[in-house]
């Protein structure tokens, strides 16, 4: 069974699938984390989110996160109102489909009457308030949701357990006439530096999500390199591993190459790039430098150019 994911602007359409390529969502648009962002956001200061529309399209994300949530102090006054404002900006300068991302009910609402086409929603978890608060607008909506591996006990260790809320996140979906394709599971990736089988977990939830639950998944790919040095190139190497597991999004920082370049290659080589036509297109004016043996041969025979010069030069004194 193949499994798509359908998520759309009002003129163009992504999907997320199983036999399609690592989808890329774009996480800058979010001040959670970034104070001068929130302080900008709340001064009415838009052109960070604007640069950040751009510079995320123009480094290939397939679908852009859009968070509002600039502070913790009455958000459910707050947040709907600048949901608003913020998606209509976005749609202003791009038809790059959205993820409408708060924790808030009443900002998704708004986000969802705001957003044109088929947003993704981010996020239910399995919780209870959130089940009854959230299904209802997803299904209203008929839009695709993010499902968020953890309910009241809180991010359980035990992957079995994740899997367990993430089952009855799909189970209580179909009561409000939800599929499965439209439900986009995240198994939660914890830091590798605190948890060190924590790749081993999310590698083997995503092939049971995908196998047993036929869901799409995602996940915030730098919460595994978190506190660790060296993180681009650790979550660049977990993006792949994660796509060679099954995973099939990701909801990530498009503007590091490390992380893409993973990704890309990552399609390749699952055989979602095909005939490697991306990857070709992408890299193929790139020039490299000289291999190890090319510099080595061309140092000797530097060497050899030198000695014999220095050999004629004395044929030359003797004469």
């Amino acid at each position: 069974m193949t499994t798509h994911t359908l998520v759309a602007s009002a003129t163009r359409e992504h999907i997320i699938g199983f036999d399609k390529p690592f989808t890329i969502i774009g996480e800058r648009i979010n001040p959670t984390g970034r104070k001068k962002l929130a302080a900008e956001m709340q001064a009415g200061n838009f052109d960070t989110v604007r640069a950040d529309v751009l510079a995320q399209v123009a480094a290939g994300a397939h679908i852009l996160d859009v968070n509002a949530g600039v502070t913790a102090v009455n958000p459910n006054e707050t947040e709907p109102p600048l949901m608003r404002l913020v998606l209509e900006i976005v749609q202003s300068m791009t038809d790059t489909p959205l993820c409408i991302d708060s924790s808030v009910s009443s900002a998704l609402k708004a986000g969802l009457e705001t957003a044109k086409g088929r947003p993704l929603v981010n996020s239910v978890t399995g919780e209870e308030e959130k089940l009854e608060a959230i299904l209802p607008l997803v299904a209203k909506y008929n839009v695709p949701v993010v499902a968020i591996s953890n309910d009241e006990n809180g991010i359980s260790e035990d992957p079995d357990v994740r899997f367990e809320v993430a089952k009855k996140i799909v189970q209580r979906a179909a009561d409000h006439g939800i599929k499965p394709w439209d439900i986009v599971v995240d198994p939660l990736v914890m830091p590798i530096g605190a948890m060190g089988t924590a790749g081993q977990q999310v590698f083997r939830l995503v092939r049971r999500l995908r196998e047993e639950l036929k869901v799409n998944t995602t996940c915030g790919a730098s919460n595994i390199s978190f506190g660790m040095p060296n993180r681009r190139a650790l979550t660049g190497y977990f993006l792949a591993m994660a796509a060679s597991h099954g995973m099939t999004s990701a909801i990530m920082n498009p503007l590091h190459d490390e992380d893409m370049h993973a990704i890309f290659g990552a399609n390749v080589l699952n055989g979602t790039d095909r005939n490697c036509k991306f990857w070709t297109n992408r890299f193929r004016e790139m020039t490299s430098g000289p291999s190890a043996a090319a510099q080595a041969a061309g140092l000797q025979s530097s060497n050899e150019d030198i000695e014999a010069r220095r050999k004629a030069r004395e044929e030359r004194r003797r004469r």
